[in-house]
């Protein structure tokens, strides 16, 4: 499953639309992966149709990507509703709308629904990113499965983000291989890099001196905060210093709270909340371990992983659950662990084995701060990256 050849100098970056709802300054993985990778491309080339978020207007003003904010949220991705029908309607009329104004000869979409929805209305070539859990997302419902095998048997190709979300496609899609093109995320490593430990920012971050094991990412149950909570209750007793600190915010942190103080954790566990990319950083490279134990809960599941990349590229050891994409995100055993997350207590052993190795912590960050950076780093992997998207998608 690889891209098709490029069709010549001129038509490999060609002009190309980016719907997306997921975009700066909204924070997450996706959000930033998009951003990277299409601010990294000619401007001439790329028109963003993006999300509105608060502080939209602000960040527009910091670079020079062509963008228009549009109503991209939608509560109910269904259409039965006569609200989300009539929400479809009108942002389709205005994608469409800004795709001719933009002489957009391509539409790339952040995910099959709804902006893949929304590229219909386009008439033009359209691709659509796959991240894995989206695709099993849809498959609950019959109104999503019927309106994303509507989108994927009409897109030109589906821009996958790992092997494991490729071969959902071709598992649960019945998507040809030959319209898979796997494009993994990437990291700015000259952002994201290593840095000694600094005890005024250990201290600011409330820290100190305590064995820090952190993880990134939005709270919900796949990414594994209750059961990490659940070993911190285990692992306090061999070490009674450690801090389990979680950056990230969403529908579940009320019930992990809870879960720490019926733990009687408060001292154990500190929630940062969502960040910004400078305290985000900040937070990688004071850690002393990166953990993501994802797991599968249901149908949902863990796509790639990019906030390993960012860890690794600070030079972190790291630990995620042997669940979905991660194992491409870790060289398990060299860079991190891919471990066993089903189960609190197993998670318990794997965390404490790494918390007893420091020397061997060292050497996984050091091995991941090489492989990401000759890997995933988006500098070197931009001009790829967009030709790769470009031929994906016929002439």
């Amino acid at each position: 499953m690889r891209a098709r050849q490029r069709r010549g100098t001129n038509d490999a970056l060609m002009t190309a639309l980016l719907v997306t709802e997921n975009f700066p300054p909204r924070i997450g993985g996706s959000s930033r992966w998009l951003w990277e990778l299409y601010r990294r491309m000619p401007s001439s080339d790329v028109a963003v149709a993006a999300g509105s978020w608060p502080g939209a207007a602000a960040f527009d003003r910091t670079h020079g990507l062509r963008i228009d904010r549009l109503p991209l949220s939608f509560r109910d991705l269904g259409l039965l509703s006569p609200r989300s029908a009539a929400a479809y309607a009108r942002a389709a009329l205005t994608v469409r709308s800004l795709a001719r104004r933009r002489i957009a000869r391509v539409v790339h979409c952040g995910r099959v629904l709804p902006e893949g929805w929304l590229a219909l209305a386009c008439r033009r070539p359209f691709a659509c990113y796959a991240h894995g859990e989206d695709m099993l997302s849809y498959g609950t419902s019959r109104q999503l499965t019927w309106m994303a095998r509507c989108v994927v048997r009409h897109a030109a190709a589906l821009i996958a983000n790992s092997h494991h979300t490729a071969m959902l496609l071709q598992r649960d899609w019945d998507v040809d291989p030959q319209r898979i093109t796997i494009l993994a995320p990437g990291v700015d490593t000259s952002r994201f890099s290593p840095a000694p430990h600094d005890q005024a920012v250990r201290r600011a971050l409330g820290w100190a001196e305590r064995f820090v094991v952190l993880t990134v990412g939005r709270l919900q149950r796949r990414k594994g905060h209750d059961y990490m909570i659940d070993a911190v209750d285990r692992l306090r007793r061999d070490f009674p210093d450690v801090l389990y600190a979680i950056v990230g915010d969403g529908d579940d942190r009320a019930a992990l709270e809870e879960r720490v103080r019926r733990a009687g954790l408060t001292a154990h566990v500190r929630f940062h909340g969502a960040v910004d990319d400078d305290q985000l950083i900040r937070c990688y490279q004071q850690c002393d371990l990166f953990a993501l134990p994802n797991r599968t809960v249901g149908v949902d599941l863990e796509g790639f992983g990019i906030v390993l990349l960012e860890a690794q590229a600070c030079g972190r050891a790291v630990l995620a659950g042997d669940s979905g994409g991660t194992a491409e995100a870790v060289q398990d055993g060299r860079t991190g662990v891919i471990a066993d997350c089903n189960r609190p207590e197993s998670l318990a052993v794997a965390v404490a084995a790494l918390m007893r190795a420091p020397e061997r912590r060292a050497e996984l960050g050091t091995a991941g701060r090489r492989w990401v950076s000759d890997t995933f780093d988006f500098d070197r992997n931009a001009r790829h990256a967009a030709e790769t998207i470009a031929g994906a998608l016929p002439s």
